[in-house]
């Protein structure tokens, strides 16, 4: 049972931190740069972290910054004012992604660029075949290591895991919790389960100041892949934009 819940929550953080700060971060906002070697590996590392549910880093950035401009509106790939539950949601928000992905849907023109785009590992980790294959890989781990019948149940996390992610962050942030800023849209900061999404919880800190790389705004307020990037940037990893660690980065 150990080494399930282990590996549980080794692949819940570590896909977690790879969607905060490559897809999200970086692949949208650029809020730090990378040499393209680098970007390369960070790319893999992403894939390797989301595995079956891996998430083209051009087609998320496109839907979130679709989602900035028309945060809770009609037009926003994921407003959860607009559907029923969360799963209604999430499958609105796959049909969006995979018109994009498959560029059968063309985003205005502001929404291009800037992101990373690896043709190959974006054509191989989209394919029904890799991600079975992944799914496959997990179930064997969990058929060699699972002693109690319930810790199955994890399983379909597993094969979900960067939509799940996701959902928690779109749908909680933008229906529970506080405001600290008056924005135009529904966002708002859901504490109770921000330690699960590495700070992305903090959806109306970000939605005020969306170039600012510290999600976090009040003393209480912690953002775990912030702090990540920061010791990056120290060892010379990473550069951080100088106007994303600013106190009140602009939109």
């Amino acid at each position: 049972m150990i080494i399930i819940l282990s590996l549980f929550v080794t692949h819940w953080l570590v896909s977690a931190f790879f969607q905060s700060s490559f897809h999200h971060r970086y692949a949208s906002h650029r809020m730090f740069s990378l040499t393209p070697r680098a970007e390369r590996v960070w790319h893999f590392l992403a894939y390797l972290s989301q595995g079956s549910s891996y998430l083209s880093p051009r087609a998320y950035a496109i839907m979130h910054r679709e989602h900035h401009a028309y945060s809770d509106t009609a037009k926003d790939p994921h407003a959860p004012g607009f559907f029923k539950n969360v799963f209604s949601m999430m499958w609105a928000t796959a049909l969006h992604y995979n018109a994009v992905l498959e560029r059968k849907l063309m985003p205005e023109k502001r929404f291009l660029g800037g992101y990373p785009e690896w043709p190959l590992l974006e054509k191989i980790g989209s394919l029904w075949i890799t991600r079975i294959a992944w799914g496959a890989l997990y179930g064997v781990a969990y058929l060699l290591f699972a002693s109690e019948w319930w810790l199955y149940l994890l399983l379909p996390l597993h094969w979900l895991m960067g939509p799940v992610h996701g959902a928690i962050v779109n749908w909680c942030g933008h229906r529970y919790g506080y405001r600290n800023h008056a924005t135009s849209d529904a966002s708002r900061n859901f504490l109770p389960l921000d330690f699960l999404t590495l700070g992305e919880l903090f959806q109306n800190n970000h939605h005020r100041a969306a170039s600012r790389l510290n999600f976090g705004w009040r003393w209480f307020e912690f953002d775990p892949t912030y702090w990540v990037l920061r010791l990056l940037a120290a060892m010379g990893l990473i550069q951080l934009r100088p106007s994303a660690v600013g106190v009140d980065a602009a939109a």
